[in-house]
């Protein structure tokens, strides 16, 4: 059993800062579960550039409100408090936070994160091949 208060990351190596959001890293590959849990402020009025070409993630939206737009089809998909998007294809998207104010989300990894990753030029996170 293990126990993970938001407040001991802080501040750590676990909070990540990519520019446009800043993760907090709950659990990660260390921890050996399969997976990573993140909670991520994505910041008012930021448009960020992803795609996990080696991660399937699912993202549950508990604070703000934003879009995502699935550059494939071009597709805009709203995203509110209480709401989950899941990106199951690898789906290169553009994540935009509203000017209202930041959007807090709870991000689960497939395979999971180190903990310390950043986008590269593409919006790629690496995967570990550890």
């Amino acid at each position: 059993m293990k126990v993970v208060k938001l407040a001991d990351i802080l501040g750590t190596e676990r909070e990540v800062d990519g520019g446009t959001w800043i993760s907090r890293r709950l659990v990660n590959k260390k921890d050996g579960m399969g997976y990573s849990v993140s909670d991520t402020i994505i910041k008012a009025g930021t448009e960020t550039h992803i795609w996990y070409q080696n991660h399937l993630e699912s993202v549950y939206c508990i604070e703000g409100e934003g879009e995502v737009v699935t550059l494939a089809d071009n597709k805009v998909w709203p995203i509110k408090k209480d709401e989950i998007y899941v990106l199951d294809k690898h789906d290169e998207h553009l994540l935009r936070a509203s000017e209202k104010g930041d959007m807090r989300m709870v991000c689960v990894f497939n395979p999971p994160l180190t903990g310390n990753e950043v986008h590269d030029e593409n919006g790629v996170y690496p995967v570990d091949e550890d």
